[in-house]
C-alpha cells in the first residue's frame, strides 16, 4: 500500500475537479437539449402536422365547438368519410369527404345520393340547398373531392362552393383532442 503525501493529493483534487463539469456546463447542454427537441417541434408541426381549434360546431357529433384538431399535412390521398382541413373565407374548418374524383353526387329532396346509389350511411331524408350553391348533380373532376359537413345545417360546403381541389386541403385529420373546460 502505498502514501499519498498531501502534494500528491492536491494534484488528485485538482485533476479531477478539470474533468468533472461545471455548473454552467450542465446548464448549457440543457439549453441546448432543449433548443433541439423545441426546433425538432417546430419543424414537425410546419411541414408534417398542424393543429387546429374547431371555430364552430358544423362537424357535431364528431368534432365539437372548441375541440382541438390534430391533421397529417403530406397525405394528398382521400377516400369518403375521411375528416379533412381546408381554408374557406379566411378561416380554417373540418369538412368530410363524400365523395372523390369520377363519383357523381346528386341531393334531392329524398337524400343524399353517391353515384345512384343512396346514401345510407349518411342516415337523412332531407338535405337543405342553398339557393346559390352548387347545381346537382355533380360529378367530381379529377384531382377534386366532394365535402359535406357532418351537421348540415352548420356551415359551408361543397352545397356552396362546389368541389374542392385535392391540392387546396390543408391535412387529413388524424386526431381530436376533446375540449373539457381545460
Amino acid at each position: 500500500m502505498r502514501f499519498e503525501g498531501p502534494a500528491e493529493a492536491a494534484k488528485k483534487d485538482c485533476a479531477n475537479e478539470k474533468k468533472a463539469p461545471g455548473l454552467l456546463q450542465d446548464i448549457l447542454a440543457l439549453l441546448i437539449k432543449i433548443f433541439v427537441i423545441l426546433t425538432v417541434l417546430v419543424l414537425l408541426f410546419t411541414f408534417l402536422f398542424g393543429f387546429m381549434t374547431m371555430p364552430d360546431t358544423s362537424m357535431q357529433p364528431a368534432v365539437q365547438a372548441g375541440d382541438i384538431v390534430l391533421y397529417y399535412r403530406p397525405g394528398k390521398e382521400y377516400i369518403a368519410s375521411d375528416a379533412v382541413v381546408l381554408e374557406y373565407g379566411g378561416k380554417q374548418q373540418v369538412r368530410r369527404v363524400i365523395a372523390t374524383s369520377g363519383d357523381t353526387v346528386d341531393i334531392t329532396g329524398e337524400g343524399l345520393f353517391i353515384n345512384g346509389a343512396y346514401a345510407a350511411d349518411q342516415n337523412e331524408q332531407e338535405i337543405l340547398l342553398p339557393a346559390n350553391g352548387a347545381v346537382f348533380p355533380v360529378t367530381v373532376p379529377e384531382g377534386h373531392v366532394f365535402l359535406l359537413a357532418d351537421h348540415r345545417d352548420g356551415g359551408p360546403d361543397s352545397r356552396m362552393y362546389g368541389t374542392v381541389a385535392v391540392d387546396t386541403l390543408q391535412g387529413k385529420v388524424i386526431t381530436v383532442i376533446r375540449y373539457r373546460d381545460i
